[in-house]
This record gives C-alpha cells, sequence and structure tokens, in this order.
C-alpha cells in the first residue's frame, strides 16, 4: 500500500500560485489568450489538473492573477522610474529609459500579448487604458516636478507614452548599441535640453556599457 504522502511531496503535487502564474505567462507570451488554459498548463508544469484548485478558484482567476503580474511589473516599476531622484529633467528621462533596457523593470514581451489580449476582450482593454493613463500621468507628473507647464507636461507625457507603445506594437528589433546611442537625441526631442555627458556616462555605466559616447 502506498504511504500517504510527504509535505514536499505534497508541495510537488501542488505546486504554487506563482508557479501556475508562471506557465500562463510563458503560455500567453508563446501562444497569445487561447493557450492560457489549465489543461495543457497542468501537462506543461507536470502537475495534476486538480492541483490547480489548491490555488484558483478558475481560470478567471488565474488571468486576474496573470493580469495582477503585468500591472505589477510594467506599471509599477515604471512609475517608480519616473519618481526616482535626479537632478535635471534629462536624468529623470534617463531614469525612466531604464524600463526599455532592463527587462527585470520592465518586460516588452509582456506587455506585447496584454495588448493584443485586449483586442479580444473589452475588459482587458479597459485595464490597458487604466494602465496608460497612470503611466501618462506619471511622466506629466515627472515633467510638472521640473518645472514645465500644465501644457507642455501633459503633451511631452503623451508623446513620450505613446511613442513607445508604437515601439512595442511595430516589434522592433535592434541592438542595444544604436538604440541607446539615439536615446541623448530622444531626450532633447522630448524634454528641449541635452542630456549632459556626465548623464549619459552614468547612464550606460549602470547598464554595463562603455562611456565611448559622442555628446
Amino acid at each position: 500500500m502506498a504511504g500517504k504522502p510527504t509535505g514536499k511531496q505534497t508541495d510537488r503535487q501542488r505546486g504554487s500560485a506563482a508557479l501556475w502564474v508562471d506557465g500562463a505567462y510563458k503560455a500567453l507570451i508563446e501562444g497569445g489568450i487561447d493557450a492560457v488554459k489549465v489543461m495543457p498548463l497542468a501537462k506543461a508544469l507536470n502537475l495534476s489538473r486538480t492541483s490547480f484548485y489548491w490555488h484558483f478558484e478558475d481560470r478567471g482567476a488565474l488571468l486576474s492573477a496573470l493580469l495582477m503580474r503585468w500591472q505589477d511589473k510594467n506599471t509599477g516599476n515604471l512609475v517608480a522610474r519616473t519618481e526616482a531622484y535626479a537632478e535635471s529633467i534629462s536624468e529623470a528621462m534617463f531614469n525612466l529609459y531604464d524600463c526599455w533596457i532592463d527587462t527585470a523593470l520592465f518586460d516588452t514581451e509582456f506587455d506585447r500579448a496584454v495588448r493584443n489580449w485586449g483586442l479580444t476582450s473589452d475588459a482587458v482593454q479597459d485595464l490597458i487604458q487604466h494602465a496608460d493613463n497612470t503611466r501618462r500621468d506619471a511622466v506629466k507628473a515627472m515633467f510638472l516636478r521640473y518645472g514645465f507647464s500644465e501644457k507642455q507636461a501633459d503633451s511631452r507625457a503623451a508623446t513620450v507614452i505613446y511613442t513607445q507603445v508604437g515601439y512595442i506594437a511595430m516589434l522592433v528589433r535592434e541592438p542595444l548599441e544604436p538604440r541607446v546611442g539615439r536615446m541623448p537625441d530622444h531626450i532633447e526631442i522630448y524634454t528641449g535640453q541635452v542630456p549632459s555627458a556626465a548623464e549619459i556616462r552614468r547612464f550606460r555605466a549602470r547598464h554595463g556599457m562603455s562611456e565611448n559616447i559622442h555628446a
């Protein structure tokens, strides 16, 4: 007769909520929202279907957890970067640009997948709109802190956010160096100010890039 499952065996059989969300994330990225289903996820994770219900009431609860992860990571980190200390608007923009380089801060593929999901779900599209408004408001507040007028801050924030949304939607693929090389020029366009050589060097250094700049 088989013995009673130990605590460790039970943990393996049940998995964890985070493990299921990890699986849902991978499925969403690779196959879209229609690929996020309990049975295929259970098979991919080598877990039983019943173990899913230790953590989630139903598929809808899993999808809600997935969207929460997206909001916490992408929108949460973006807002935090706009609020990070900076001595100038150029430096503040470089703080924001950390999101476009560091996938630990902002997951572009996740953002694209959720936006594609929103094409088939009004509820998800509403969440996307709310997220975009939150991001835009955060960037606007950043511009306001550096003395821009209400109108200027709003227009510049919209340009920053919607340009990045377009970049994501267009599936732009390019090497890091030329992209980072254009960032000082982008900042001048967005802010009307030229980043200093020191600001450029600090930004490049924290992303492990050489100080060979043209400023």
